[in-house]
């Protein structure tokens, strides 16, 4: 692990900050690292308010997008929501067609075959709305590089809305209207929206038609937080409002579909690392394993007996999910190693049985093993399919737009991306990719890295110190869980290997400055044990959380890494 501190922010900005908001200087520095330097930025950081969401009508075509949708429920058209498999696509799609059945009742809903159609918008889902006399498909999380597909669907007299968050590529679709904030032309305010939050900011400008407020859309933000969380997105600006009320949505009133996952693992109050773990891989799981419409009646079913009938299924896909990543992971490890590609810039392997639904999965844990810019491939059709995965601070997007010549099609983002190719190019992409990688990845991105937010002294961690630091969630990219490192720590001589492997360190910190014994755990860190033998002095890298034990809660640390000084 390579350890980053994060820059020192200014002395005097921070001490200021601390003062006039009463906490400590190292409280101060987090803020101030978030771009937090005065009591109005940090009122709007630590009180979220909708009232501080943008004006939706800023979104270029959003107009356009309205006024067809206003001629299609006033001419009683029927409207075809359509979305990805993904958990943006199908809460995209659950969200929007929730809210245009309480406006009409010729609303139907399309996620396309992840096997059958691939990913985005497909020629089978256009003739499955012409078959149904649908006039107006609006598109979600997906369709900002469906040019043909569009231009298909206009040939047969239907039209296209699109609202998405991927990046265009040169040309932009001749739909109705096309809603995406990383449009160059666009000029709305916050550009890292989910596709989901594409999708409310629709919603909120139909509603200021009929006079509706933000209040009357807050039941909806259940979805747009599972979302956010699930597609990894930065948490600020408008996402942390998004994100922080959605929470509380999902914690207090969330519909049934959630309220019946929820239900199933037993869990009081959920986080968004409690969504990213708990409700996003479930929801991922029917599209992954049986059809993403699943996804969506679970999320749109209003008997909540039926919910629990639906979510049950899907716990059942969720763990042949988990049975079928296990056993391709280890497959794949096994490939790289037979081909002594360890050594290798890029991880990239290809099995034609692999399944086409758990391959970006895969990829993850290649990662966790090998951290390199990593792809899987499938059969899919007379094609392979593949997903990417990317490492801190290297865009696999660039290097696969590098590598176009022998792609058929891809999109995606920064960190992760989807992609088709011809068999025969495979080996050349394989070569092509290792190059673009080997030439583009310095060296320092080849080590895992952990940024360190503020060094302190572990006498710092008070109740008070940890229950501010807690109002900084939601967290999540932009606005991580900050980490903190200590020095000339040891270990009172009890800690131990835990777990049912001892894959796991639990230790009993003694602070060199005021003696005091801290709890830490340290999730896959057995190995480290011998770096706290006899006494020695170590550093260590931890986030904090609580634990609770027979009924009393305490701070922990809860460890990343630790090294000798």
């Amino acid at each position: 692990m390579r350890w980053k501190l994060k820059p020192e922010t200014d002395p005097q900005i921070t001490t200021n900050l601390a003062k006039e908001l009463g906490i400590d200087f190292t409280l101060a520095k987090l803020l101030v690292q978030r771009g937090i330097e005065n009591f109005e930025q940090a009122k709007a950081f630590f009180r979220p308010s909708l009232t501080n969401l943008h004006n939706p009508y800023l979104m270029k075509d959003m107009d356009k997008a309205v006024n067809r949708i206003e001629k299609a429920i006033s001419n009683g058209e029927h409207i075809l929501v359509y979305g990805d498999y993904d958990v943006d696509g199908t809460t995209s799609v659950s969200l929007l067609s929730s809210y245009l059945k309480t406006l009409q009742p010729n609303i139907a809903t399309y996620i396309p075959d992840r096997y059958a159609e691939g990913y985005g918008v497909s020629y089978a889902g256009i003739d499955y709305a012409e078959d149904n006399d649908i006039s107006l498909i609006i598109a979600l999380d997906c369709g900002i590089k469906a040019i043909d597909k569009v231009e298909y669907a206009t040939k047969k007299g239907i039209d296209f809305i699109i609202c998405d968050h991927h990046r265009p590529g040169s040309e932009i679709p001749k739909a109705v209207a096309v809603l995406d904030p990383k449009r160059e032309d666009c000029n709305y305010p916050y550009k890292e929206l989910c596709g989901c939050g594409v999708g409310f900011k629709l919603i909120q400008a139909l509603a200021e038609k009929r006079n509706q407020t933000i209040d009357d859309l807050i039941q909806y933000l259940d979805l747009v937080a599972t979302a956010i969380a699930a597609d990894i997105v930065p948490i600020t600006g408008e996402n942390r409002i998004l994100a922080y009320f959605g929470l509380q949505v999902i914690n207090q009133q969330p519909r049934n579909g959630i309220k019946a996952m929820i239900h199933q693992v037993n869990k009081k109050e959920l986080t968004i690392t409690d969504v990213v773990f708990i409700i996003a891989p479930r929801i991922n799981a029917a599209g992954r394993i049986k059809h993403g419409n699943y996804a969506v009646e679970l999320l749109t079913e209003l008997d909540f007996d039926s919910a629990v009938k639906f979510a049950s299924e899907i716990e059942n896909n969720n763990n042949e999910r988990k049975d079928l990543d296990k056993s391709i992971t280890i497959e794949a490890l096994q490939q790289i190693e037979e081909h002594n590609e360890q050594q290798n810039y890029a991880t990239v392997v290809y099995n034609e049985n692999w399944h086409k639904g758990v391959i970006g999965i895969v990829a993850s844990r290649l990662i966790e093993t090998y951290y390199k810019p990593t792809l899987v491939f499938t059969k899919s059709g007379d094609k392979l399919a593949a997903s990417a995965r990317s490492v801190k601070g290297f865009d696999v997007y660039n290097a696969l737009e590098q590598c176009s010549e022998f792609i058929e099609q891809f999109g995606g983002h920064k960190y992760a991306a989807g992609l088709t190719l011809t068999e025969e190019n495979y080996p050349k992409f394989k070569a092509k990719f290792e190059e673009v990688v080997k030439a583009t990845l310095p060296e320092e991105l080849r080590t895992p890295e952990i940024g360190i937010d503020a060094e302190i002294n572990l006498s710092e961690i008070t109740p008070k110190f940890y229950r501010i630091l807690n109002q900084l969630a939601p967290f999540g990219p932009q606005n991580m869980k900050p980490v903190f490192a200590a020095l000339g720590l040891r270990d009172n001589g009890y800690g131990k290997k835990v777990g049912a492997d001892e894959t796991h360190l639990k230790l009993n910190i003694i602070d060199g400055v005021n003696q005091q014994t801290y709890n830490a755990i340290g999730f896959g860190l057995g190995d480290k044990q011998e770096l706290t033998k006899q006494g020695n002095s170590f550093k260590a890298a931890f986030c904090l959380d609580e634990n609770t034990w027979n009924g009393n809660t305490s701070i922990q640390l809860l460890l990343k890494d630790i090294q000798e000084e």
